[in-house]
């Protein structure tokens, strides 16, 4: 009823990339158009819910410009950066894939329907968990090895905190052997606190 696709580890459609993580999800839920990504490179672009305007024009420009060089934008649907750039590769005709901490029916948060509905149209909502099931804080940290699994670089756009999900991701590309980035912002700015420590790392 809700066209949700069961795409299991065992399936040739699985990509490759996040086969090869050391945990891959056993099962993905999928709605939508759902990309090679074998062919077509994801990066993820990820950020803090509390975004400032810089680093919601910062997020949608990457977007933007990832959708238009040929790649997937990958993000969590959250408020703030992730939806930035979710619109950004939308704006560009891009295909982006939100990966959810809930069912891939369930929209969290409810504030983003709308932009579930616009990924739906011309990319894919995914969730290893079955379809009604509520996001919950561990979930956000399991998707996030997923979000950095399916890519082949991540790029952090702002955040404030060390135990931030957005710096979570991060850890998971660099444990995968993954490519990761950060936006550099003004000296000082809460929000751009880690990408700056990162930069400077």
């Amino acid at each position: 009823r809700e066209d949700i696709r069961i795409l299991p580890v065992s399936d040739a459609a699985y990509p490759d990339r996040l086969r090869q993580i050391e945990d891959p999800p056993v099962v993905l839920y999928i709605r939508g158009r759902w990309p090679d990504f074998d062919t077509m490179p994801g990066i993820a672009v990820v950020g803090t819910r509390q975004a400032t305007s810089y680093g919601v024009q910062v997020a949608g420009t990457i977007g933007a410009e990832l959708a238009k060089a040929g790649f997937v934008t990958v993000s969590g649907m959250a408020l703030g950066n992730d939806a930035a750039a979710h619109r950004g590769a939308l704006r560009a005709g891009g295909l982006t894939v939100a990966v959810l901490a809930g069912g891939p029916d369930v929209c969290y948060p409810p504030q983003n329907r709308a932009l579930m509905g616009d990924i739906l149209l011309s990319g894919a909502v995914i969730s290893e968990y079955p379809p009604g099931t509520e996001p919950d804080g561990l979930n956000y940290k399991s998707r996030n090895r997923i979000i950095s699994g399916l890519c082949v670089a991540t790029v952090i756009v702002e955040a404030g905190s060390a135990r931030s999900g957005a710096l979570i991701t991060a850890r998971h590309a660099l444990d995968q052997s993954r490519d990761v980035y950060a936006v550099p912002g003004a000296m000082g700015a809460p929000q751009s606190r880690e990408c700056n420590a990162l930069i400077e790392r």
